[in-house]
């Protein structure tokens, strides 16, 4: 007879379990996957970046590039310092735009490349390493707003344009021959430093604005960056980059290096004291402590929930396993076998049949019965665990009434 199913929930994950917890992030993730794909793709085509004259945004300026070229002046876009320093050869004008981004090793670089050629190097709101680097004795002074102003400067090239959008960083400098132009609060935003013996002059920009797509075509901007960038024929534009491999420092320190010296014995310290920590309160082996159970849970009812999670896993191979080494366990010392031989089949058969010839109601062989193949089904599992009970039921009885021999005898 087959036992009737337990009605409790089931201890395994169901198959929807899983989905219906994971189903959540799972469509985020595809969202944002799907996200990722439309993004890359109405941005696939190429793309540039501020003051790139490939570009056509209103931060481009790609019409400076195409004025330029108008009047025959041809430009060439770089993004590392080595190719603009091969570049900016006799009679050409480097624009270096974010001087700041390069390192001091670049600057060097760019700044011996061109020392000894004609030509001009424009630099746009360089600050104090581009300045001491490319014009010495050049200092800047805090930002202002940007605005249209008026030259109010000799240098020719301001005074054909007129005003024009300039502000930003402002510069102070006592070199002799020097053009201040575009001044705000007494100082310039747009300087010009002669370099009679080499030819090459130095032009600073405290602001880009005027070359930029959008502000192009206002005032005199459009005039003033022709002049400024079209005095040579041909103009080297360089956009650095963080991803310049240049850039990378010879010396650059590791982690370590850079904590300060008393930072390191604070570490040390500290590292020392959660060692200590952690030895205090690792778990360390020794003799195991008696507990008080919060809740004692009845054997009956363990054996009875082992019994339901064997039934629901369809595991009848472990539960026949489990009551035959029981029933082994209880028979050996009937039958006088020691415990270490009671799962020994040649040691505990023998003494097992010299007090029972066969297994009590079948003909059942006892090998099969005490060491045999589990059940084919629930059936046969009910049946085994009748015949052990049995089969030990026979044992004790016999035991019981078997004739005891006297000490005297």
């Amino acid at each position: 007879m087959t036992t009737a199913a337990p009605e409790f929930p089931a201890l395994s994950p169901t198959r929807r379990g899983p989905w219906a917890r994971s189903r959540g992030p799972l469509l985020a993730l595809l969202l944002l996957v799907v996200s990722g794909v439309v993004l890359a793709a109405l941005q696939s085509g190429e793309q540039h970046g501020r003051l790139d004259p490939r570009s056509t945004d209103r931060t481009g300026s790609a019409a400076l590039a195409q004025l330029l070229s108008a009047h025959g002046i041809s430009t060439h876009v770089v993004t590392t310092s080595e190719e603009a320093a091969a570049a900016a050869g006799p009679h050409t004008t480097l624009l270096v735009t974010d001087p700041d981004m390069l390192a001091q090793a670049q600057l060097t670089g760019l700044h011996t490349a061109t020392a000894h050629t004609s030509g001009r190097t424009v630099l746009i709101g360089p600050g104090p390493s581009a300045l001491e680097t490319f014009a010495p004795g050049v200092q800047s002074e805090p930002s202002v707003g940007v605005s249209v102003r008026r030259p109010a400067c000799s240098l020719p090239d301001a005074r054909r344009a007129g005003n024009a959008l300039l502000g930003g960083l402002r510069y102070a400098t006592a070199v002799d021959g020097a053009d201040r132009c575009y001044p705000s609060g007494g100082r310039p935003t747009l300087l010009r430093l002669p370099a009679p013996r080499t030819g090459r002059d130095t032009v600073l920009l405290g602001s880009p604005d005027l070359l930029y797509n959008h502000h192009l075509a206002a005032d005199g901007n459009a005039s003033l960056a022709l002049q400024l960038l079209g005095t040579h024929k041909h103009l080297v534009w360089y956009l650095p980059s963080l991803s310049d491999p240049s850039s990378a420092q010879n010396d650059q320190r590791s982690f370590f290096e850079l904590i300060p010296s008393g930072w390191r014995w604070g570490l040390l310290q500290l590292t020392f004291a959660a060692v200590c920590a952690a030895l205090w309160r690792t778990r360390r082996l020794g003799p195991l402590v008696p507990e008080k159970l919060p809740v004692t849970v009845p054997a009956t009812e363990t054996t009875e929930g082992h019994a339901r999670l064997y039934e629901q896993a369809g595991a009848r191979d472990r539960a026949s396993d489990v009551l035959r080494t029981a029933a082994r366990t209880r028979i050996a010392p009937l039958t006088g076998v020691p415990p270490v031989h009671a799962h020994t089949s040649d040691v505990l058969l023998p003494a097992v049949r010299a007090h029972v010839a066969e297994s009590p109601g079948t003909g059942t062989d006892l090998h099969d019965l005490l060491f045999g193949p589990a059940p084919a089904d629930d059936r046969a599992l009910v049946h085994l665990a009748d015949q052990l009970d049995a089969l030990e039921s026979s044992i004790v009885s016999q035991e019981r009434h078997a004739p005891r021999e006297h000490p005297d005898r």
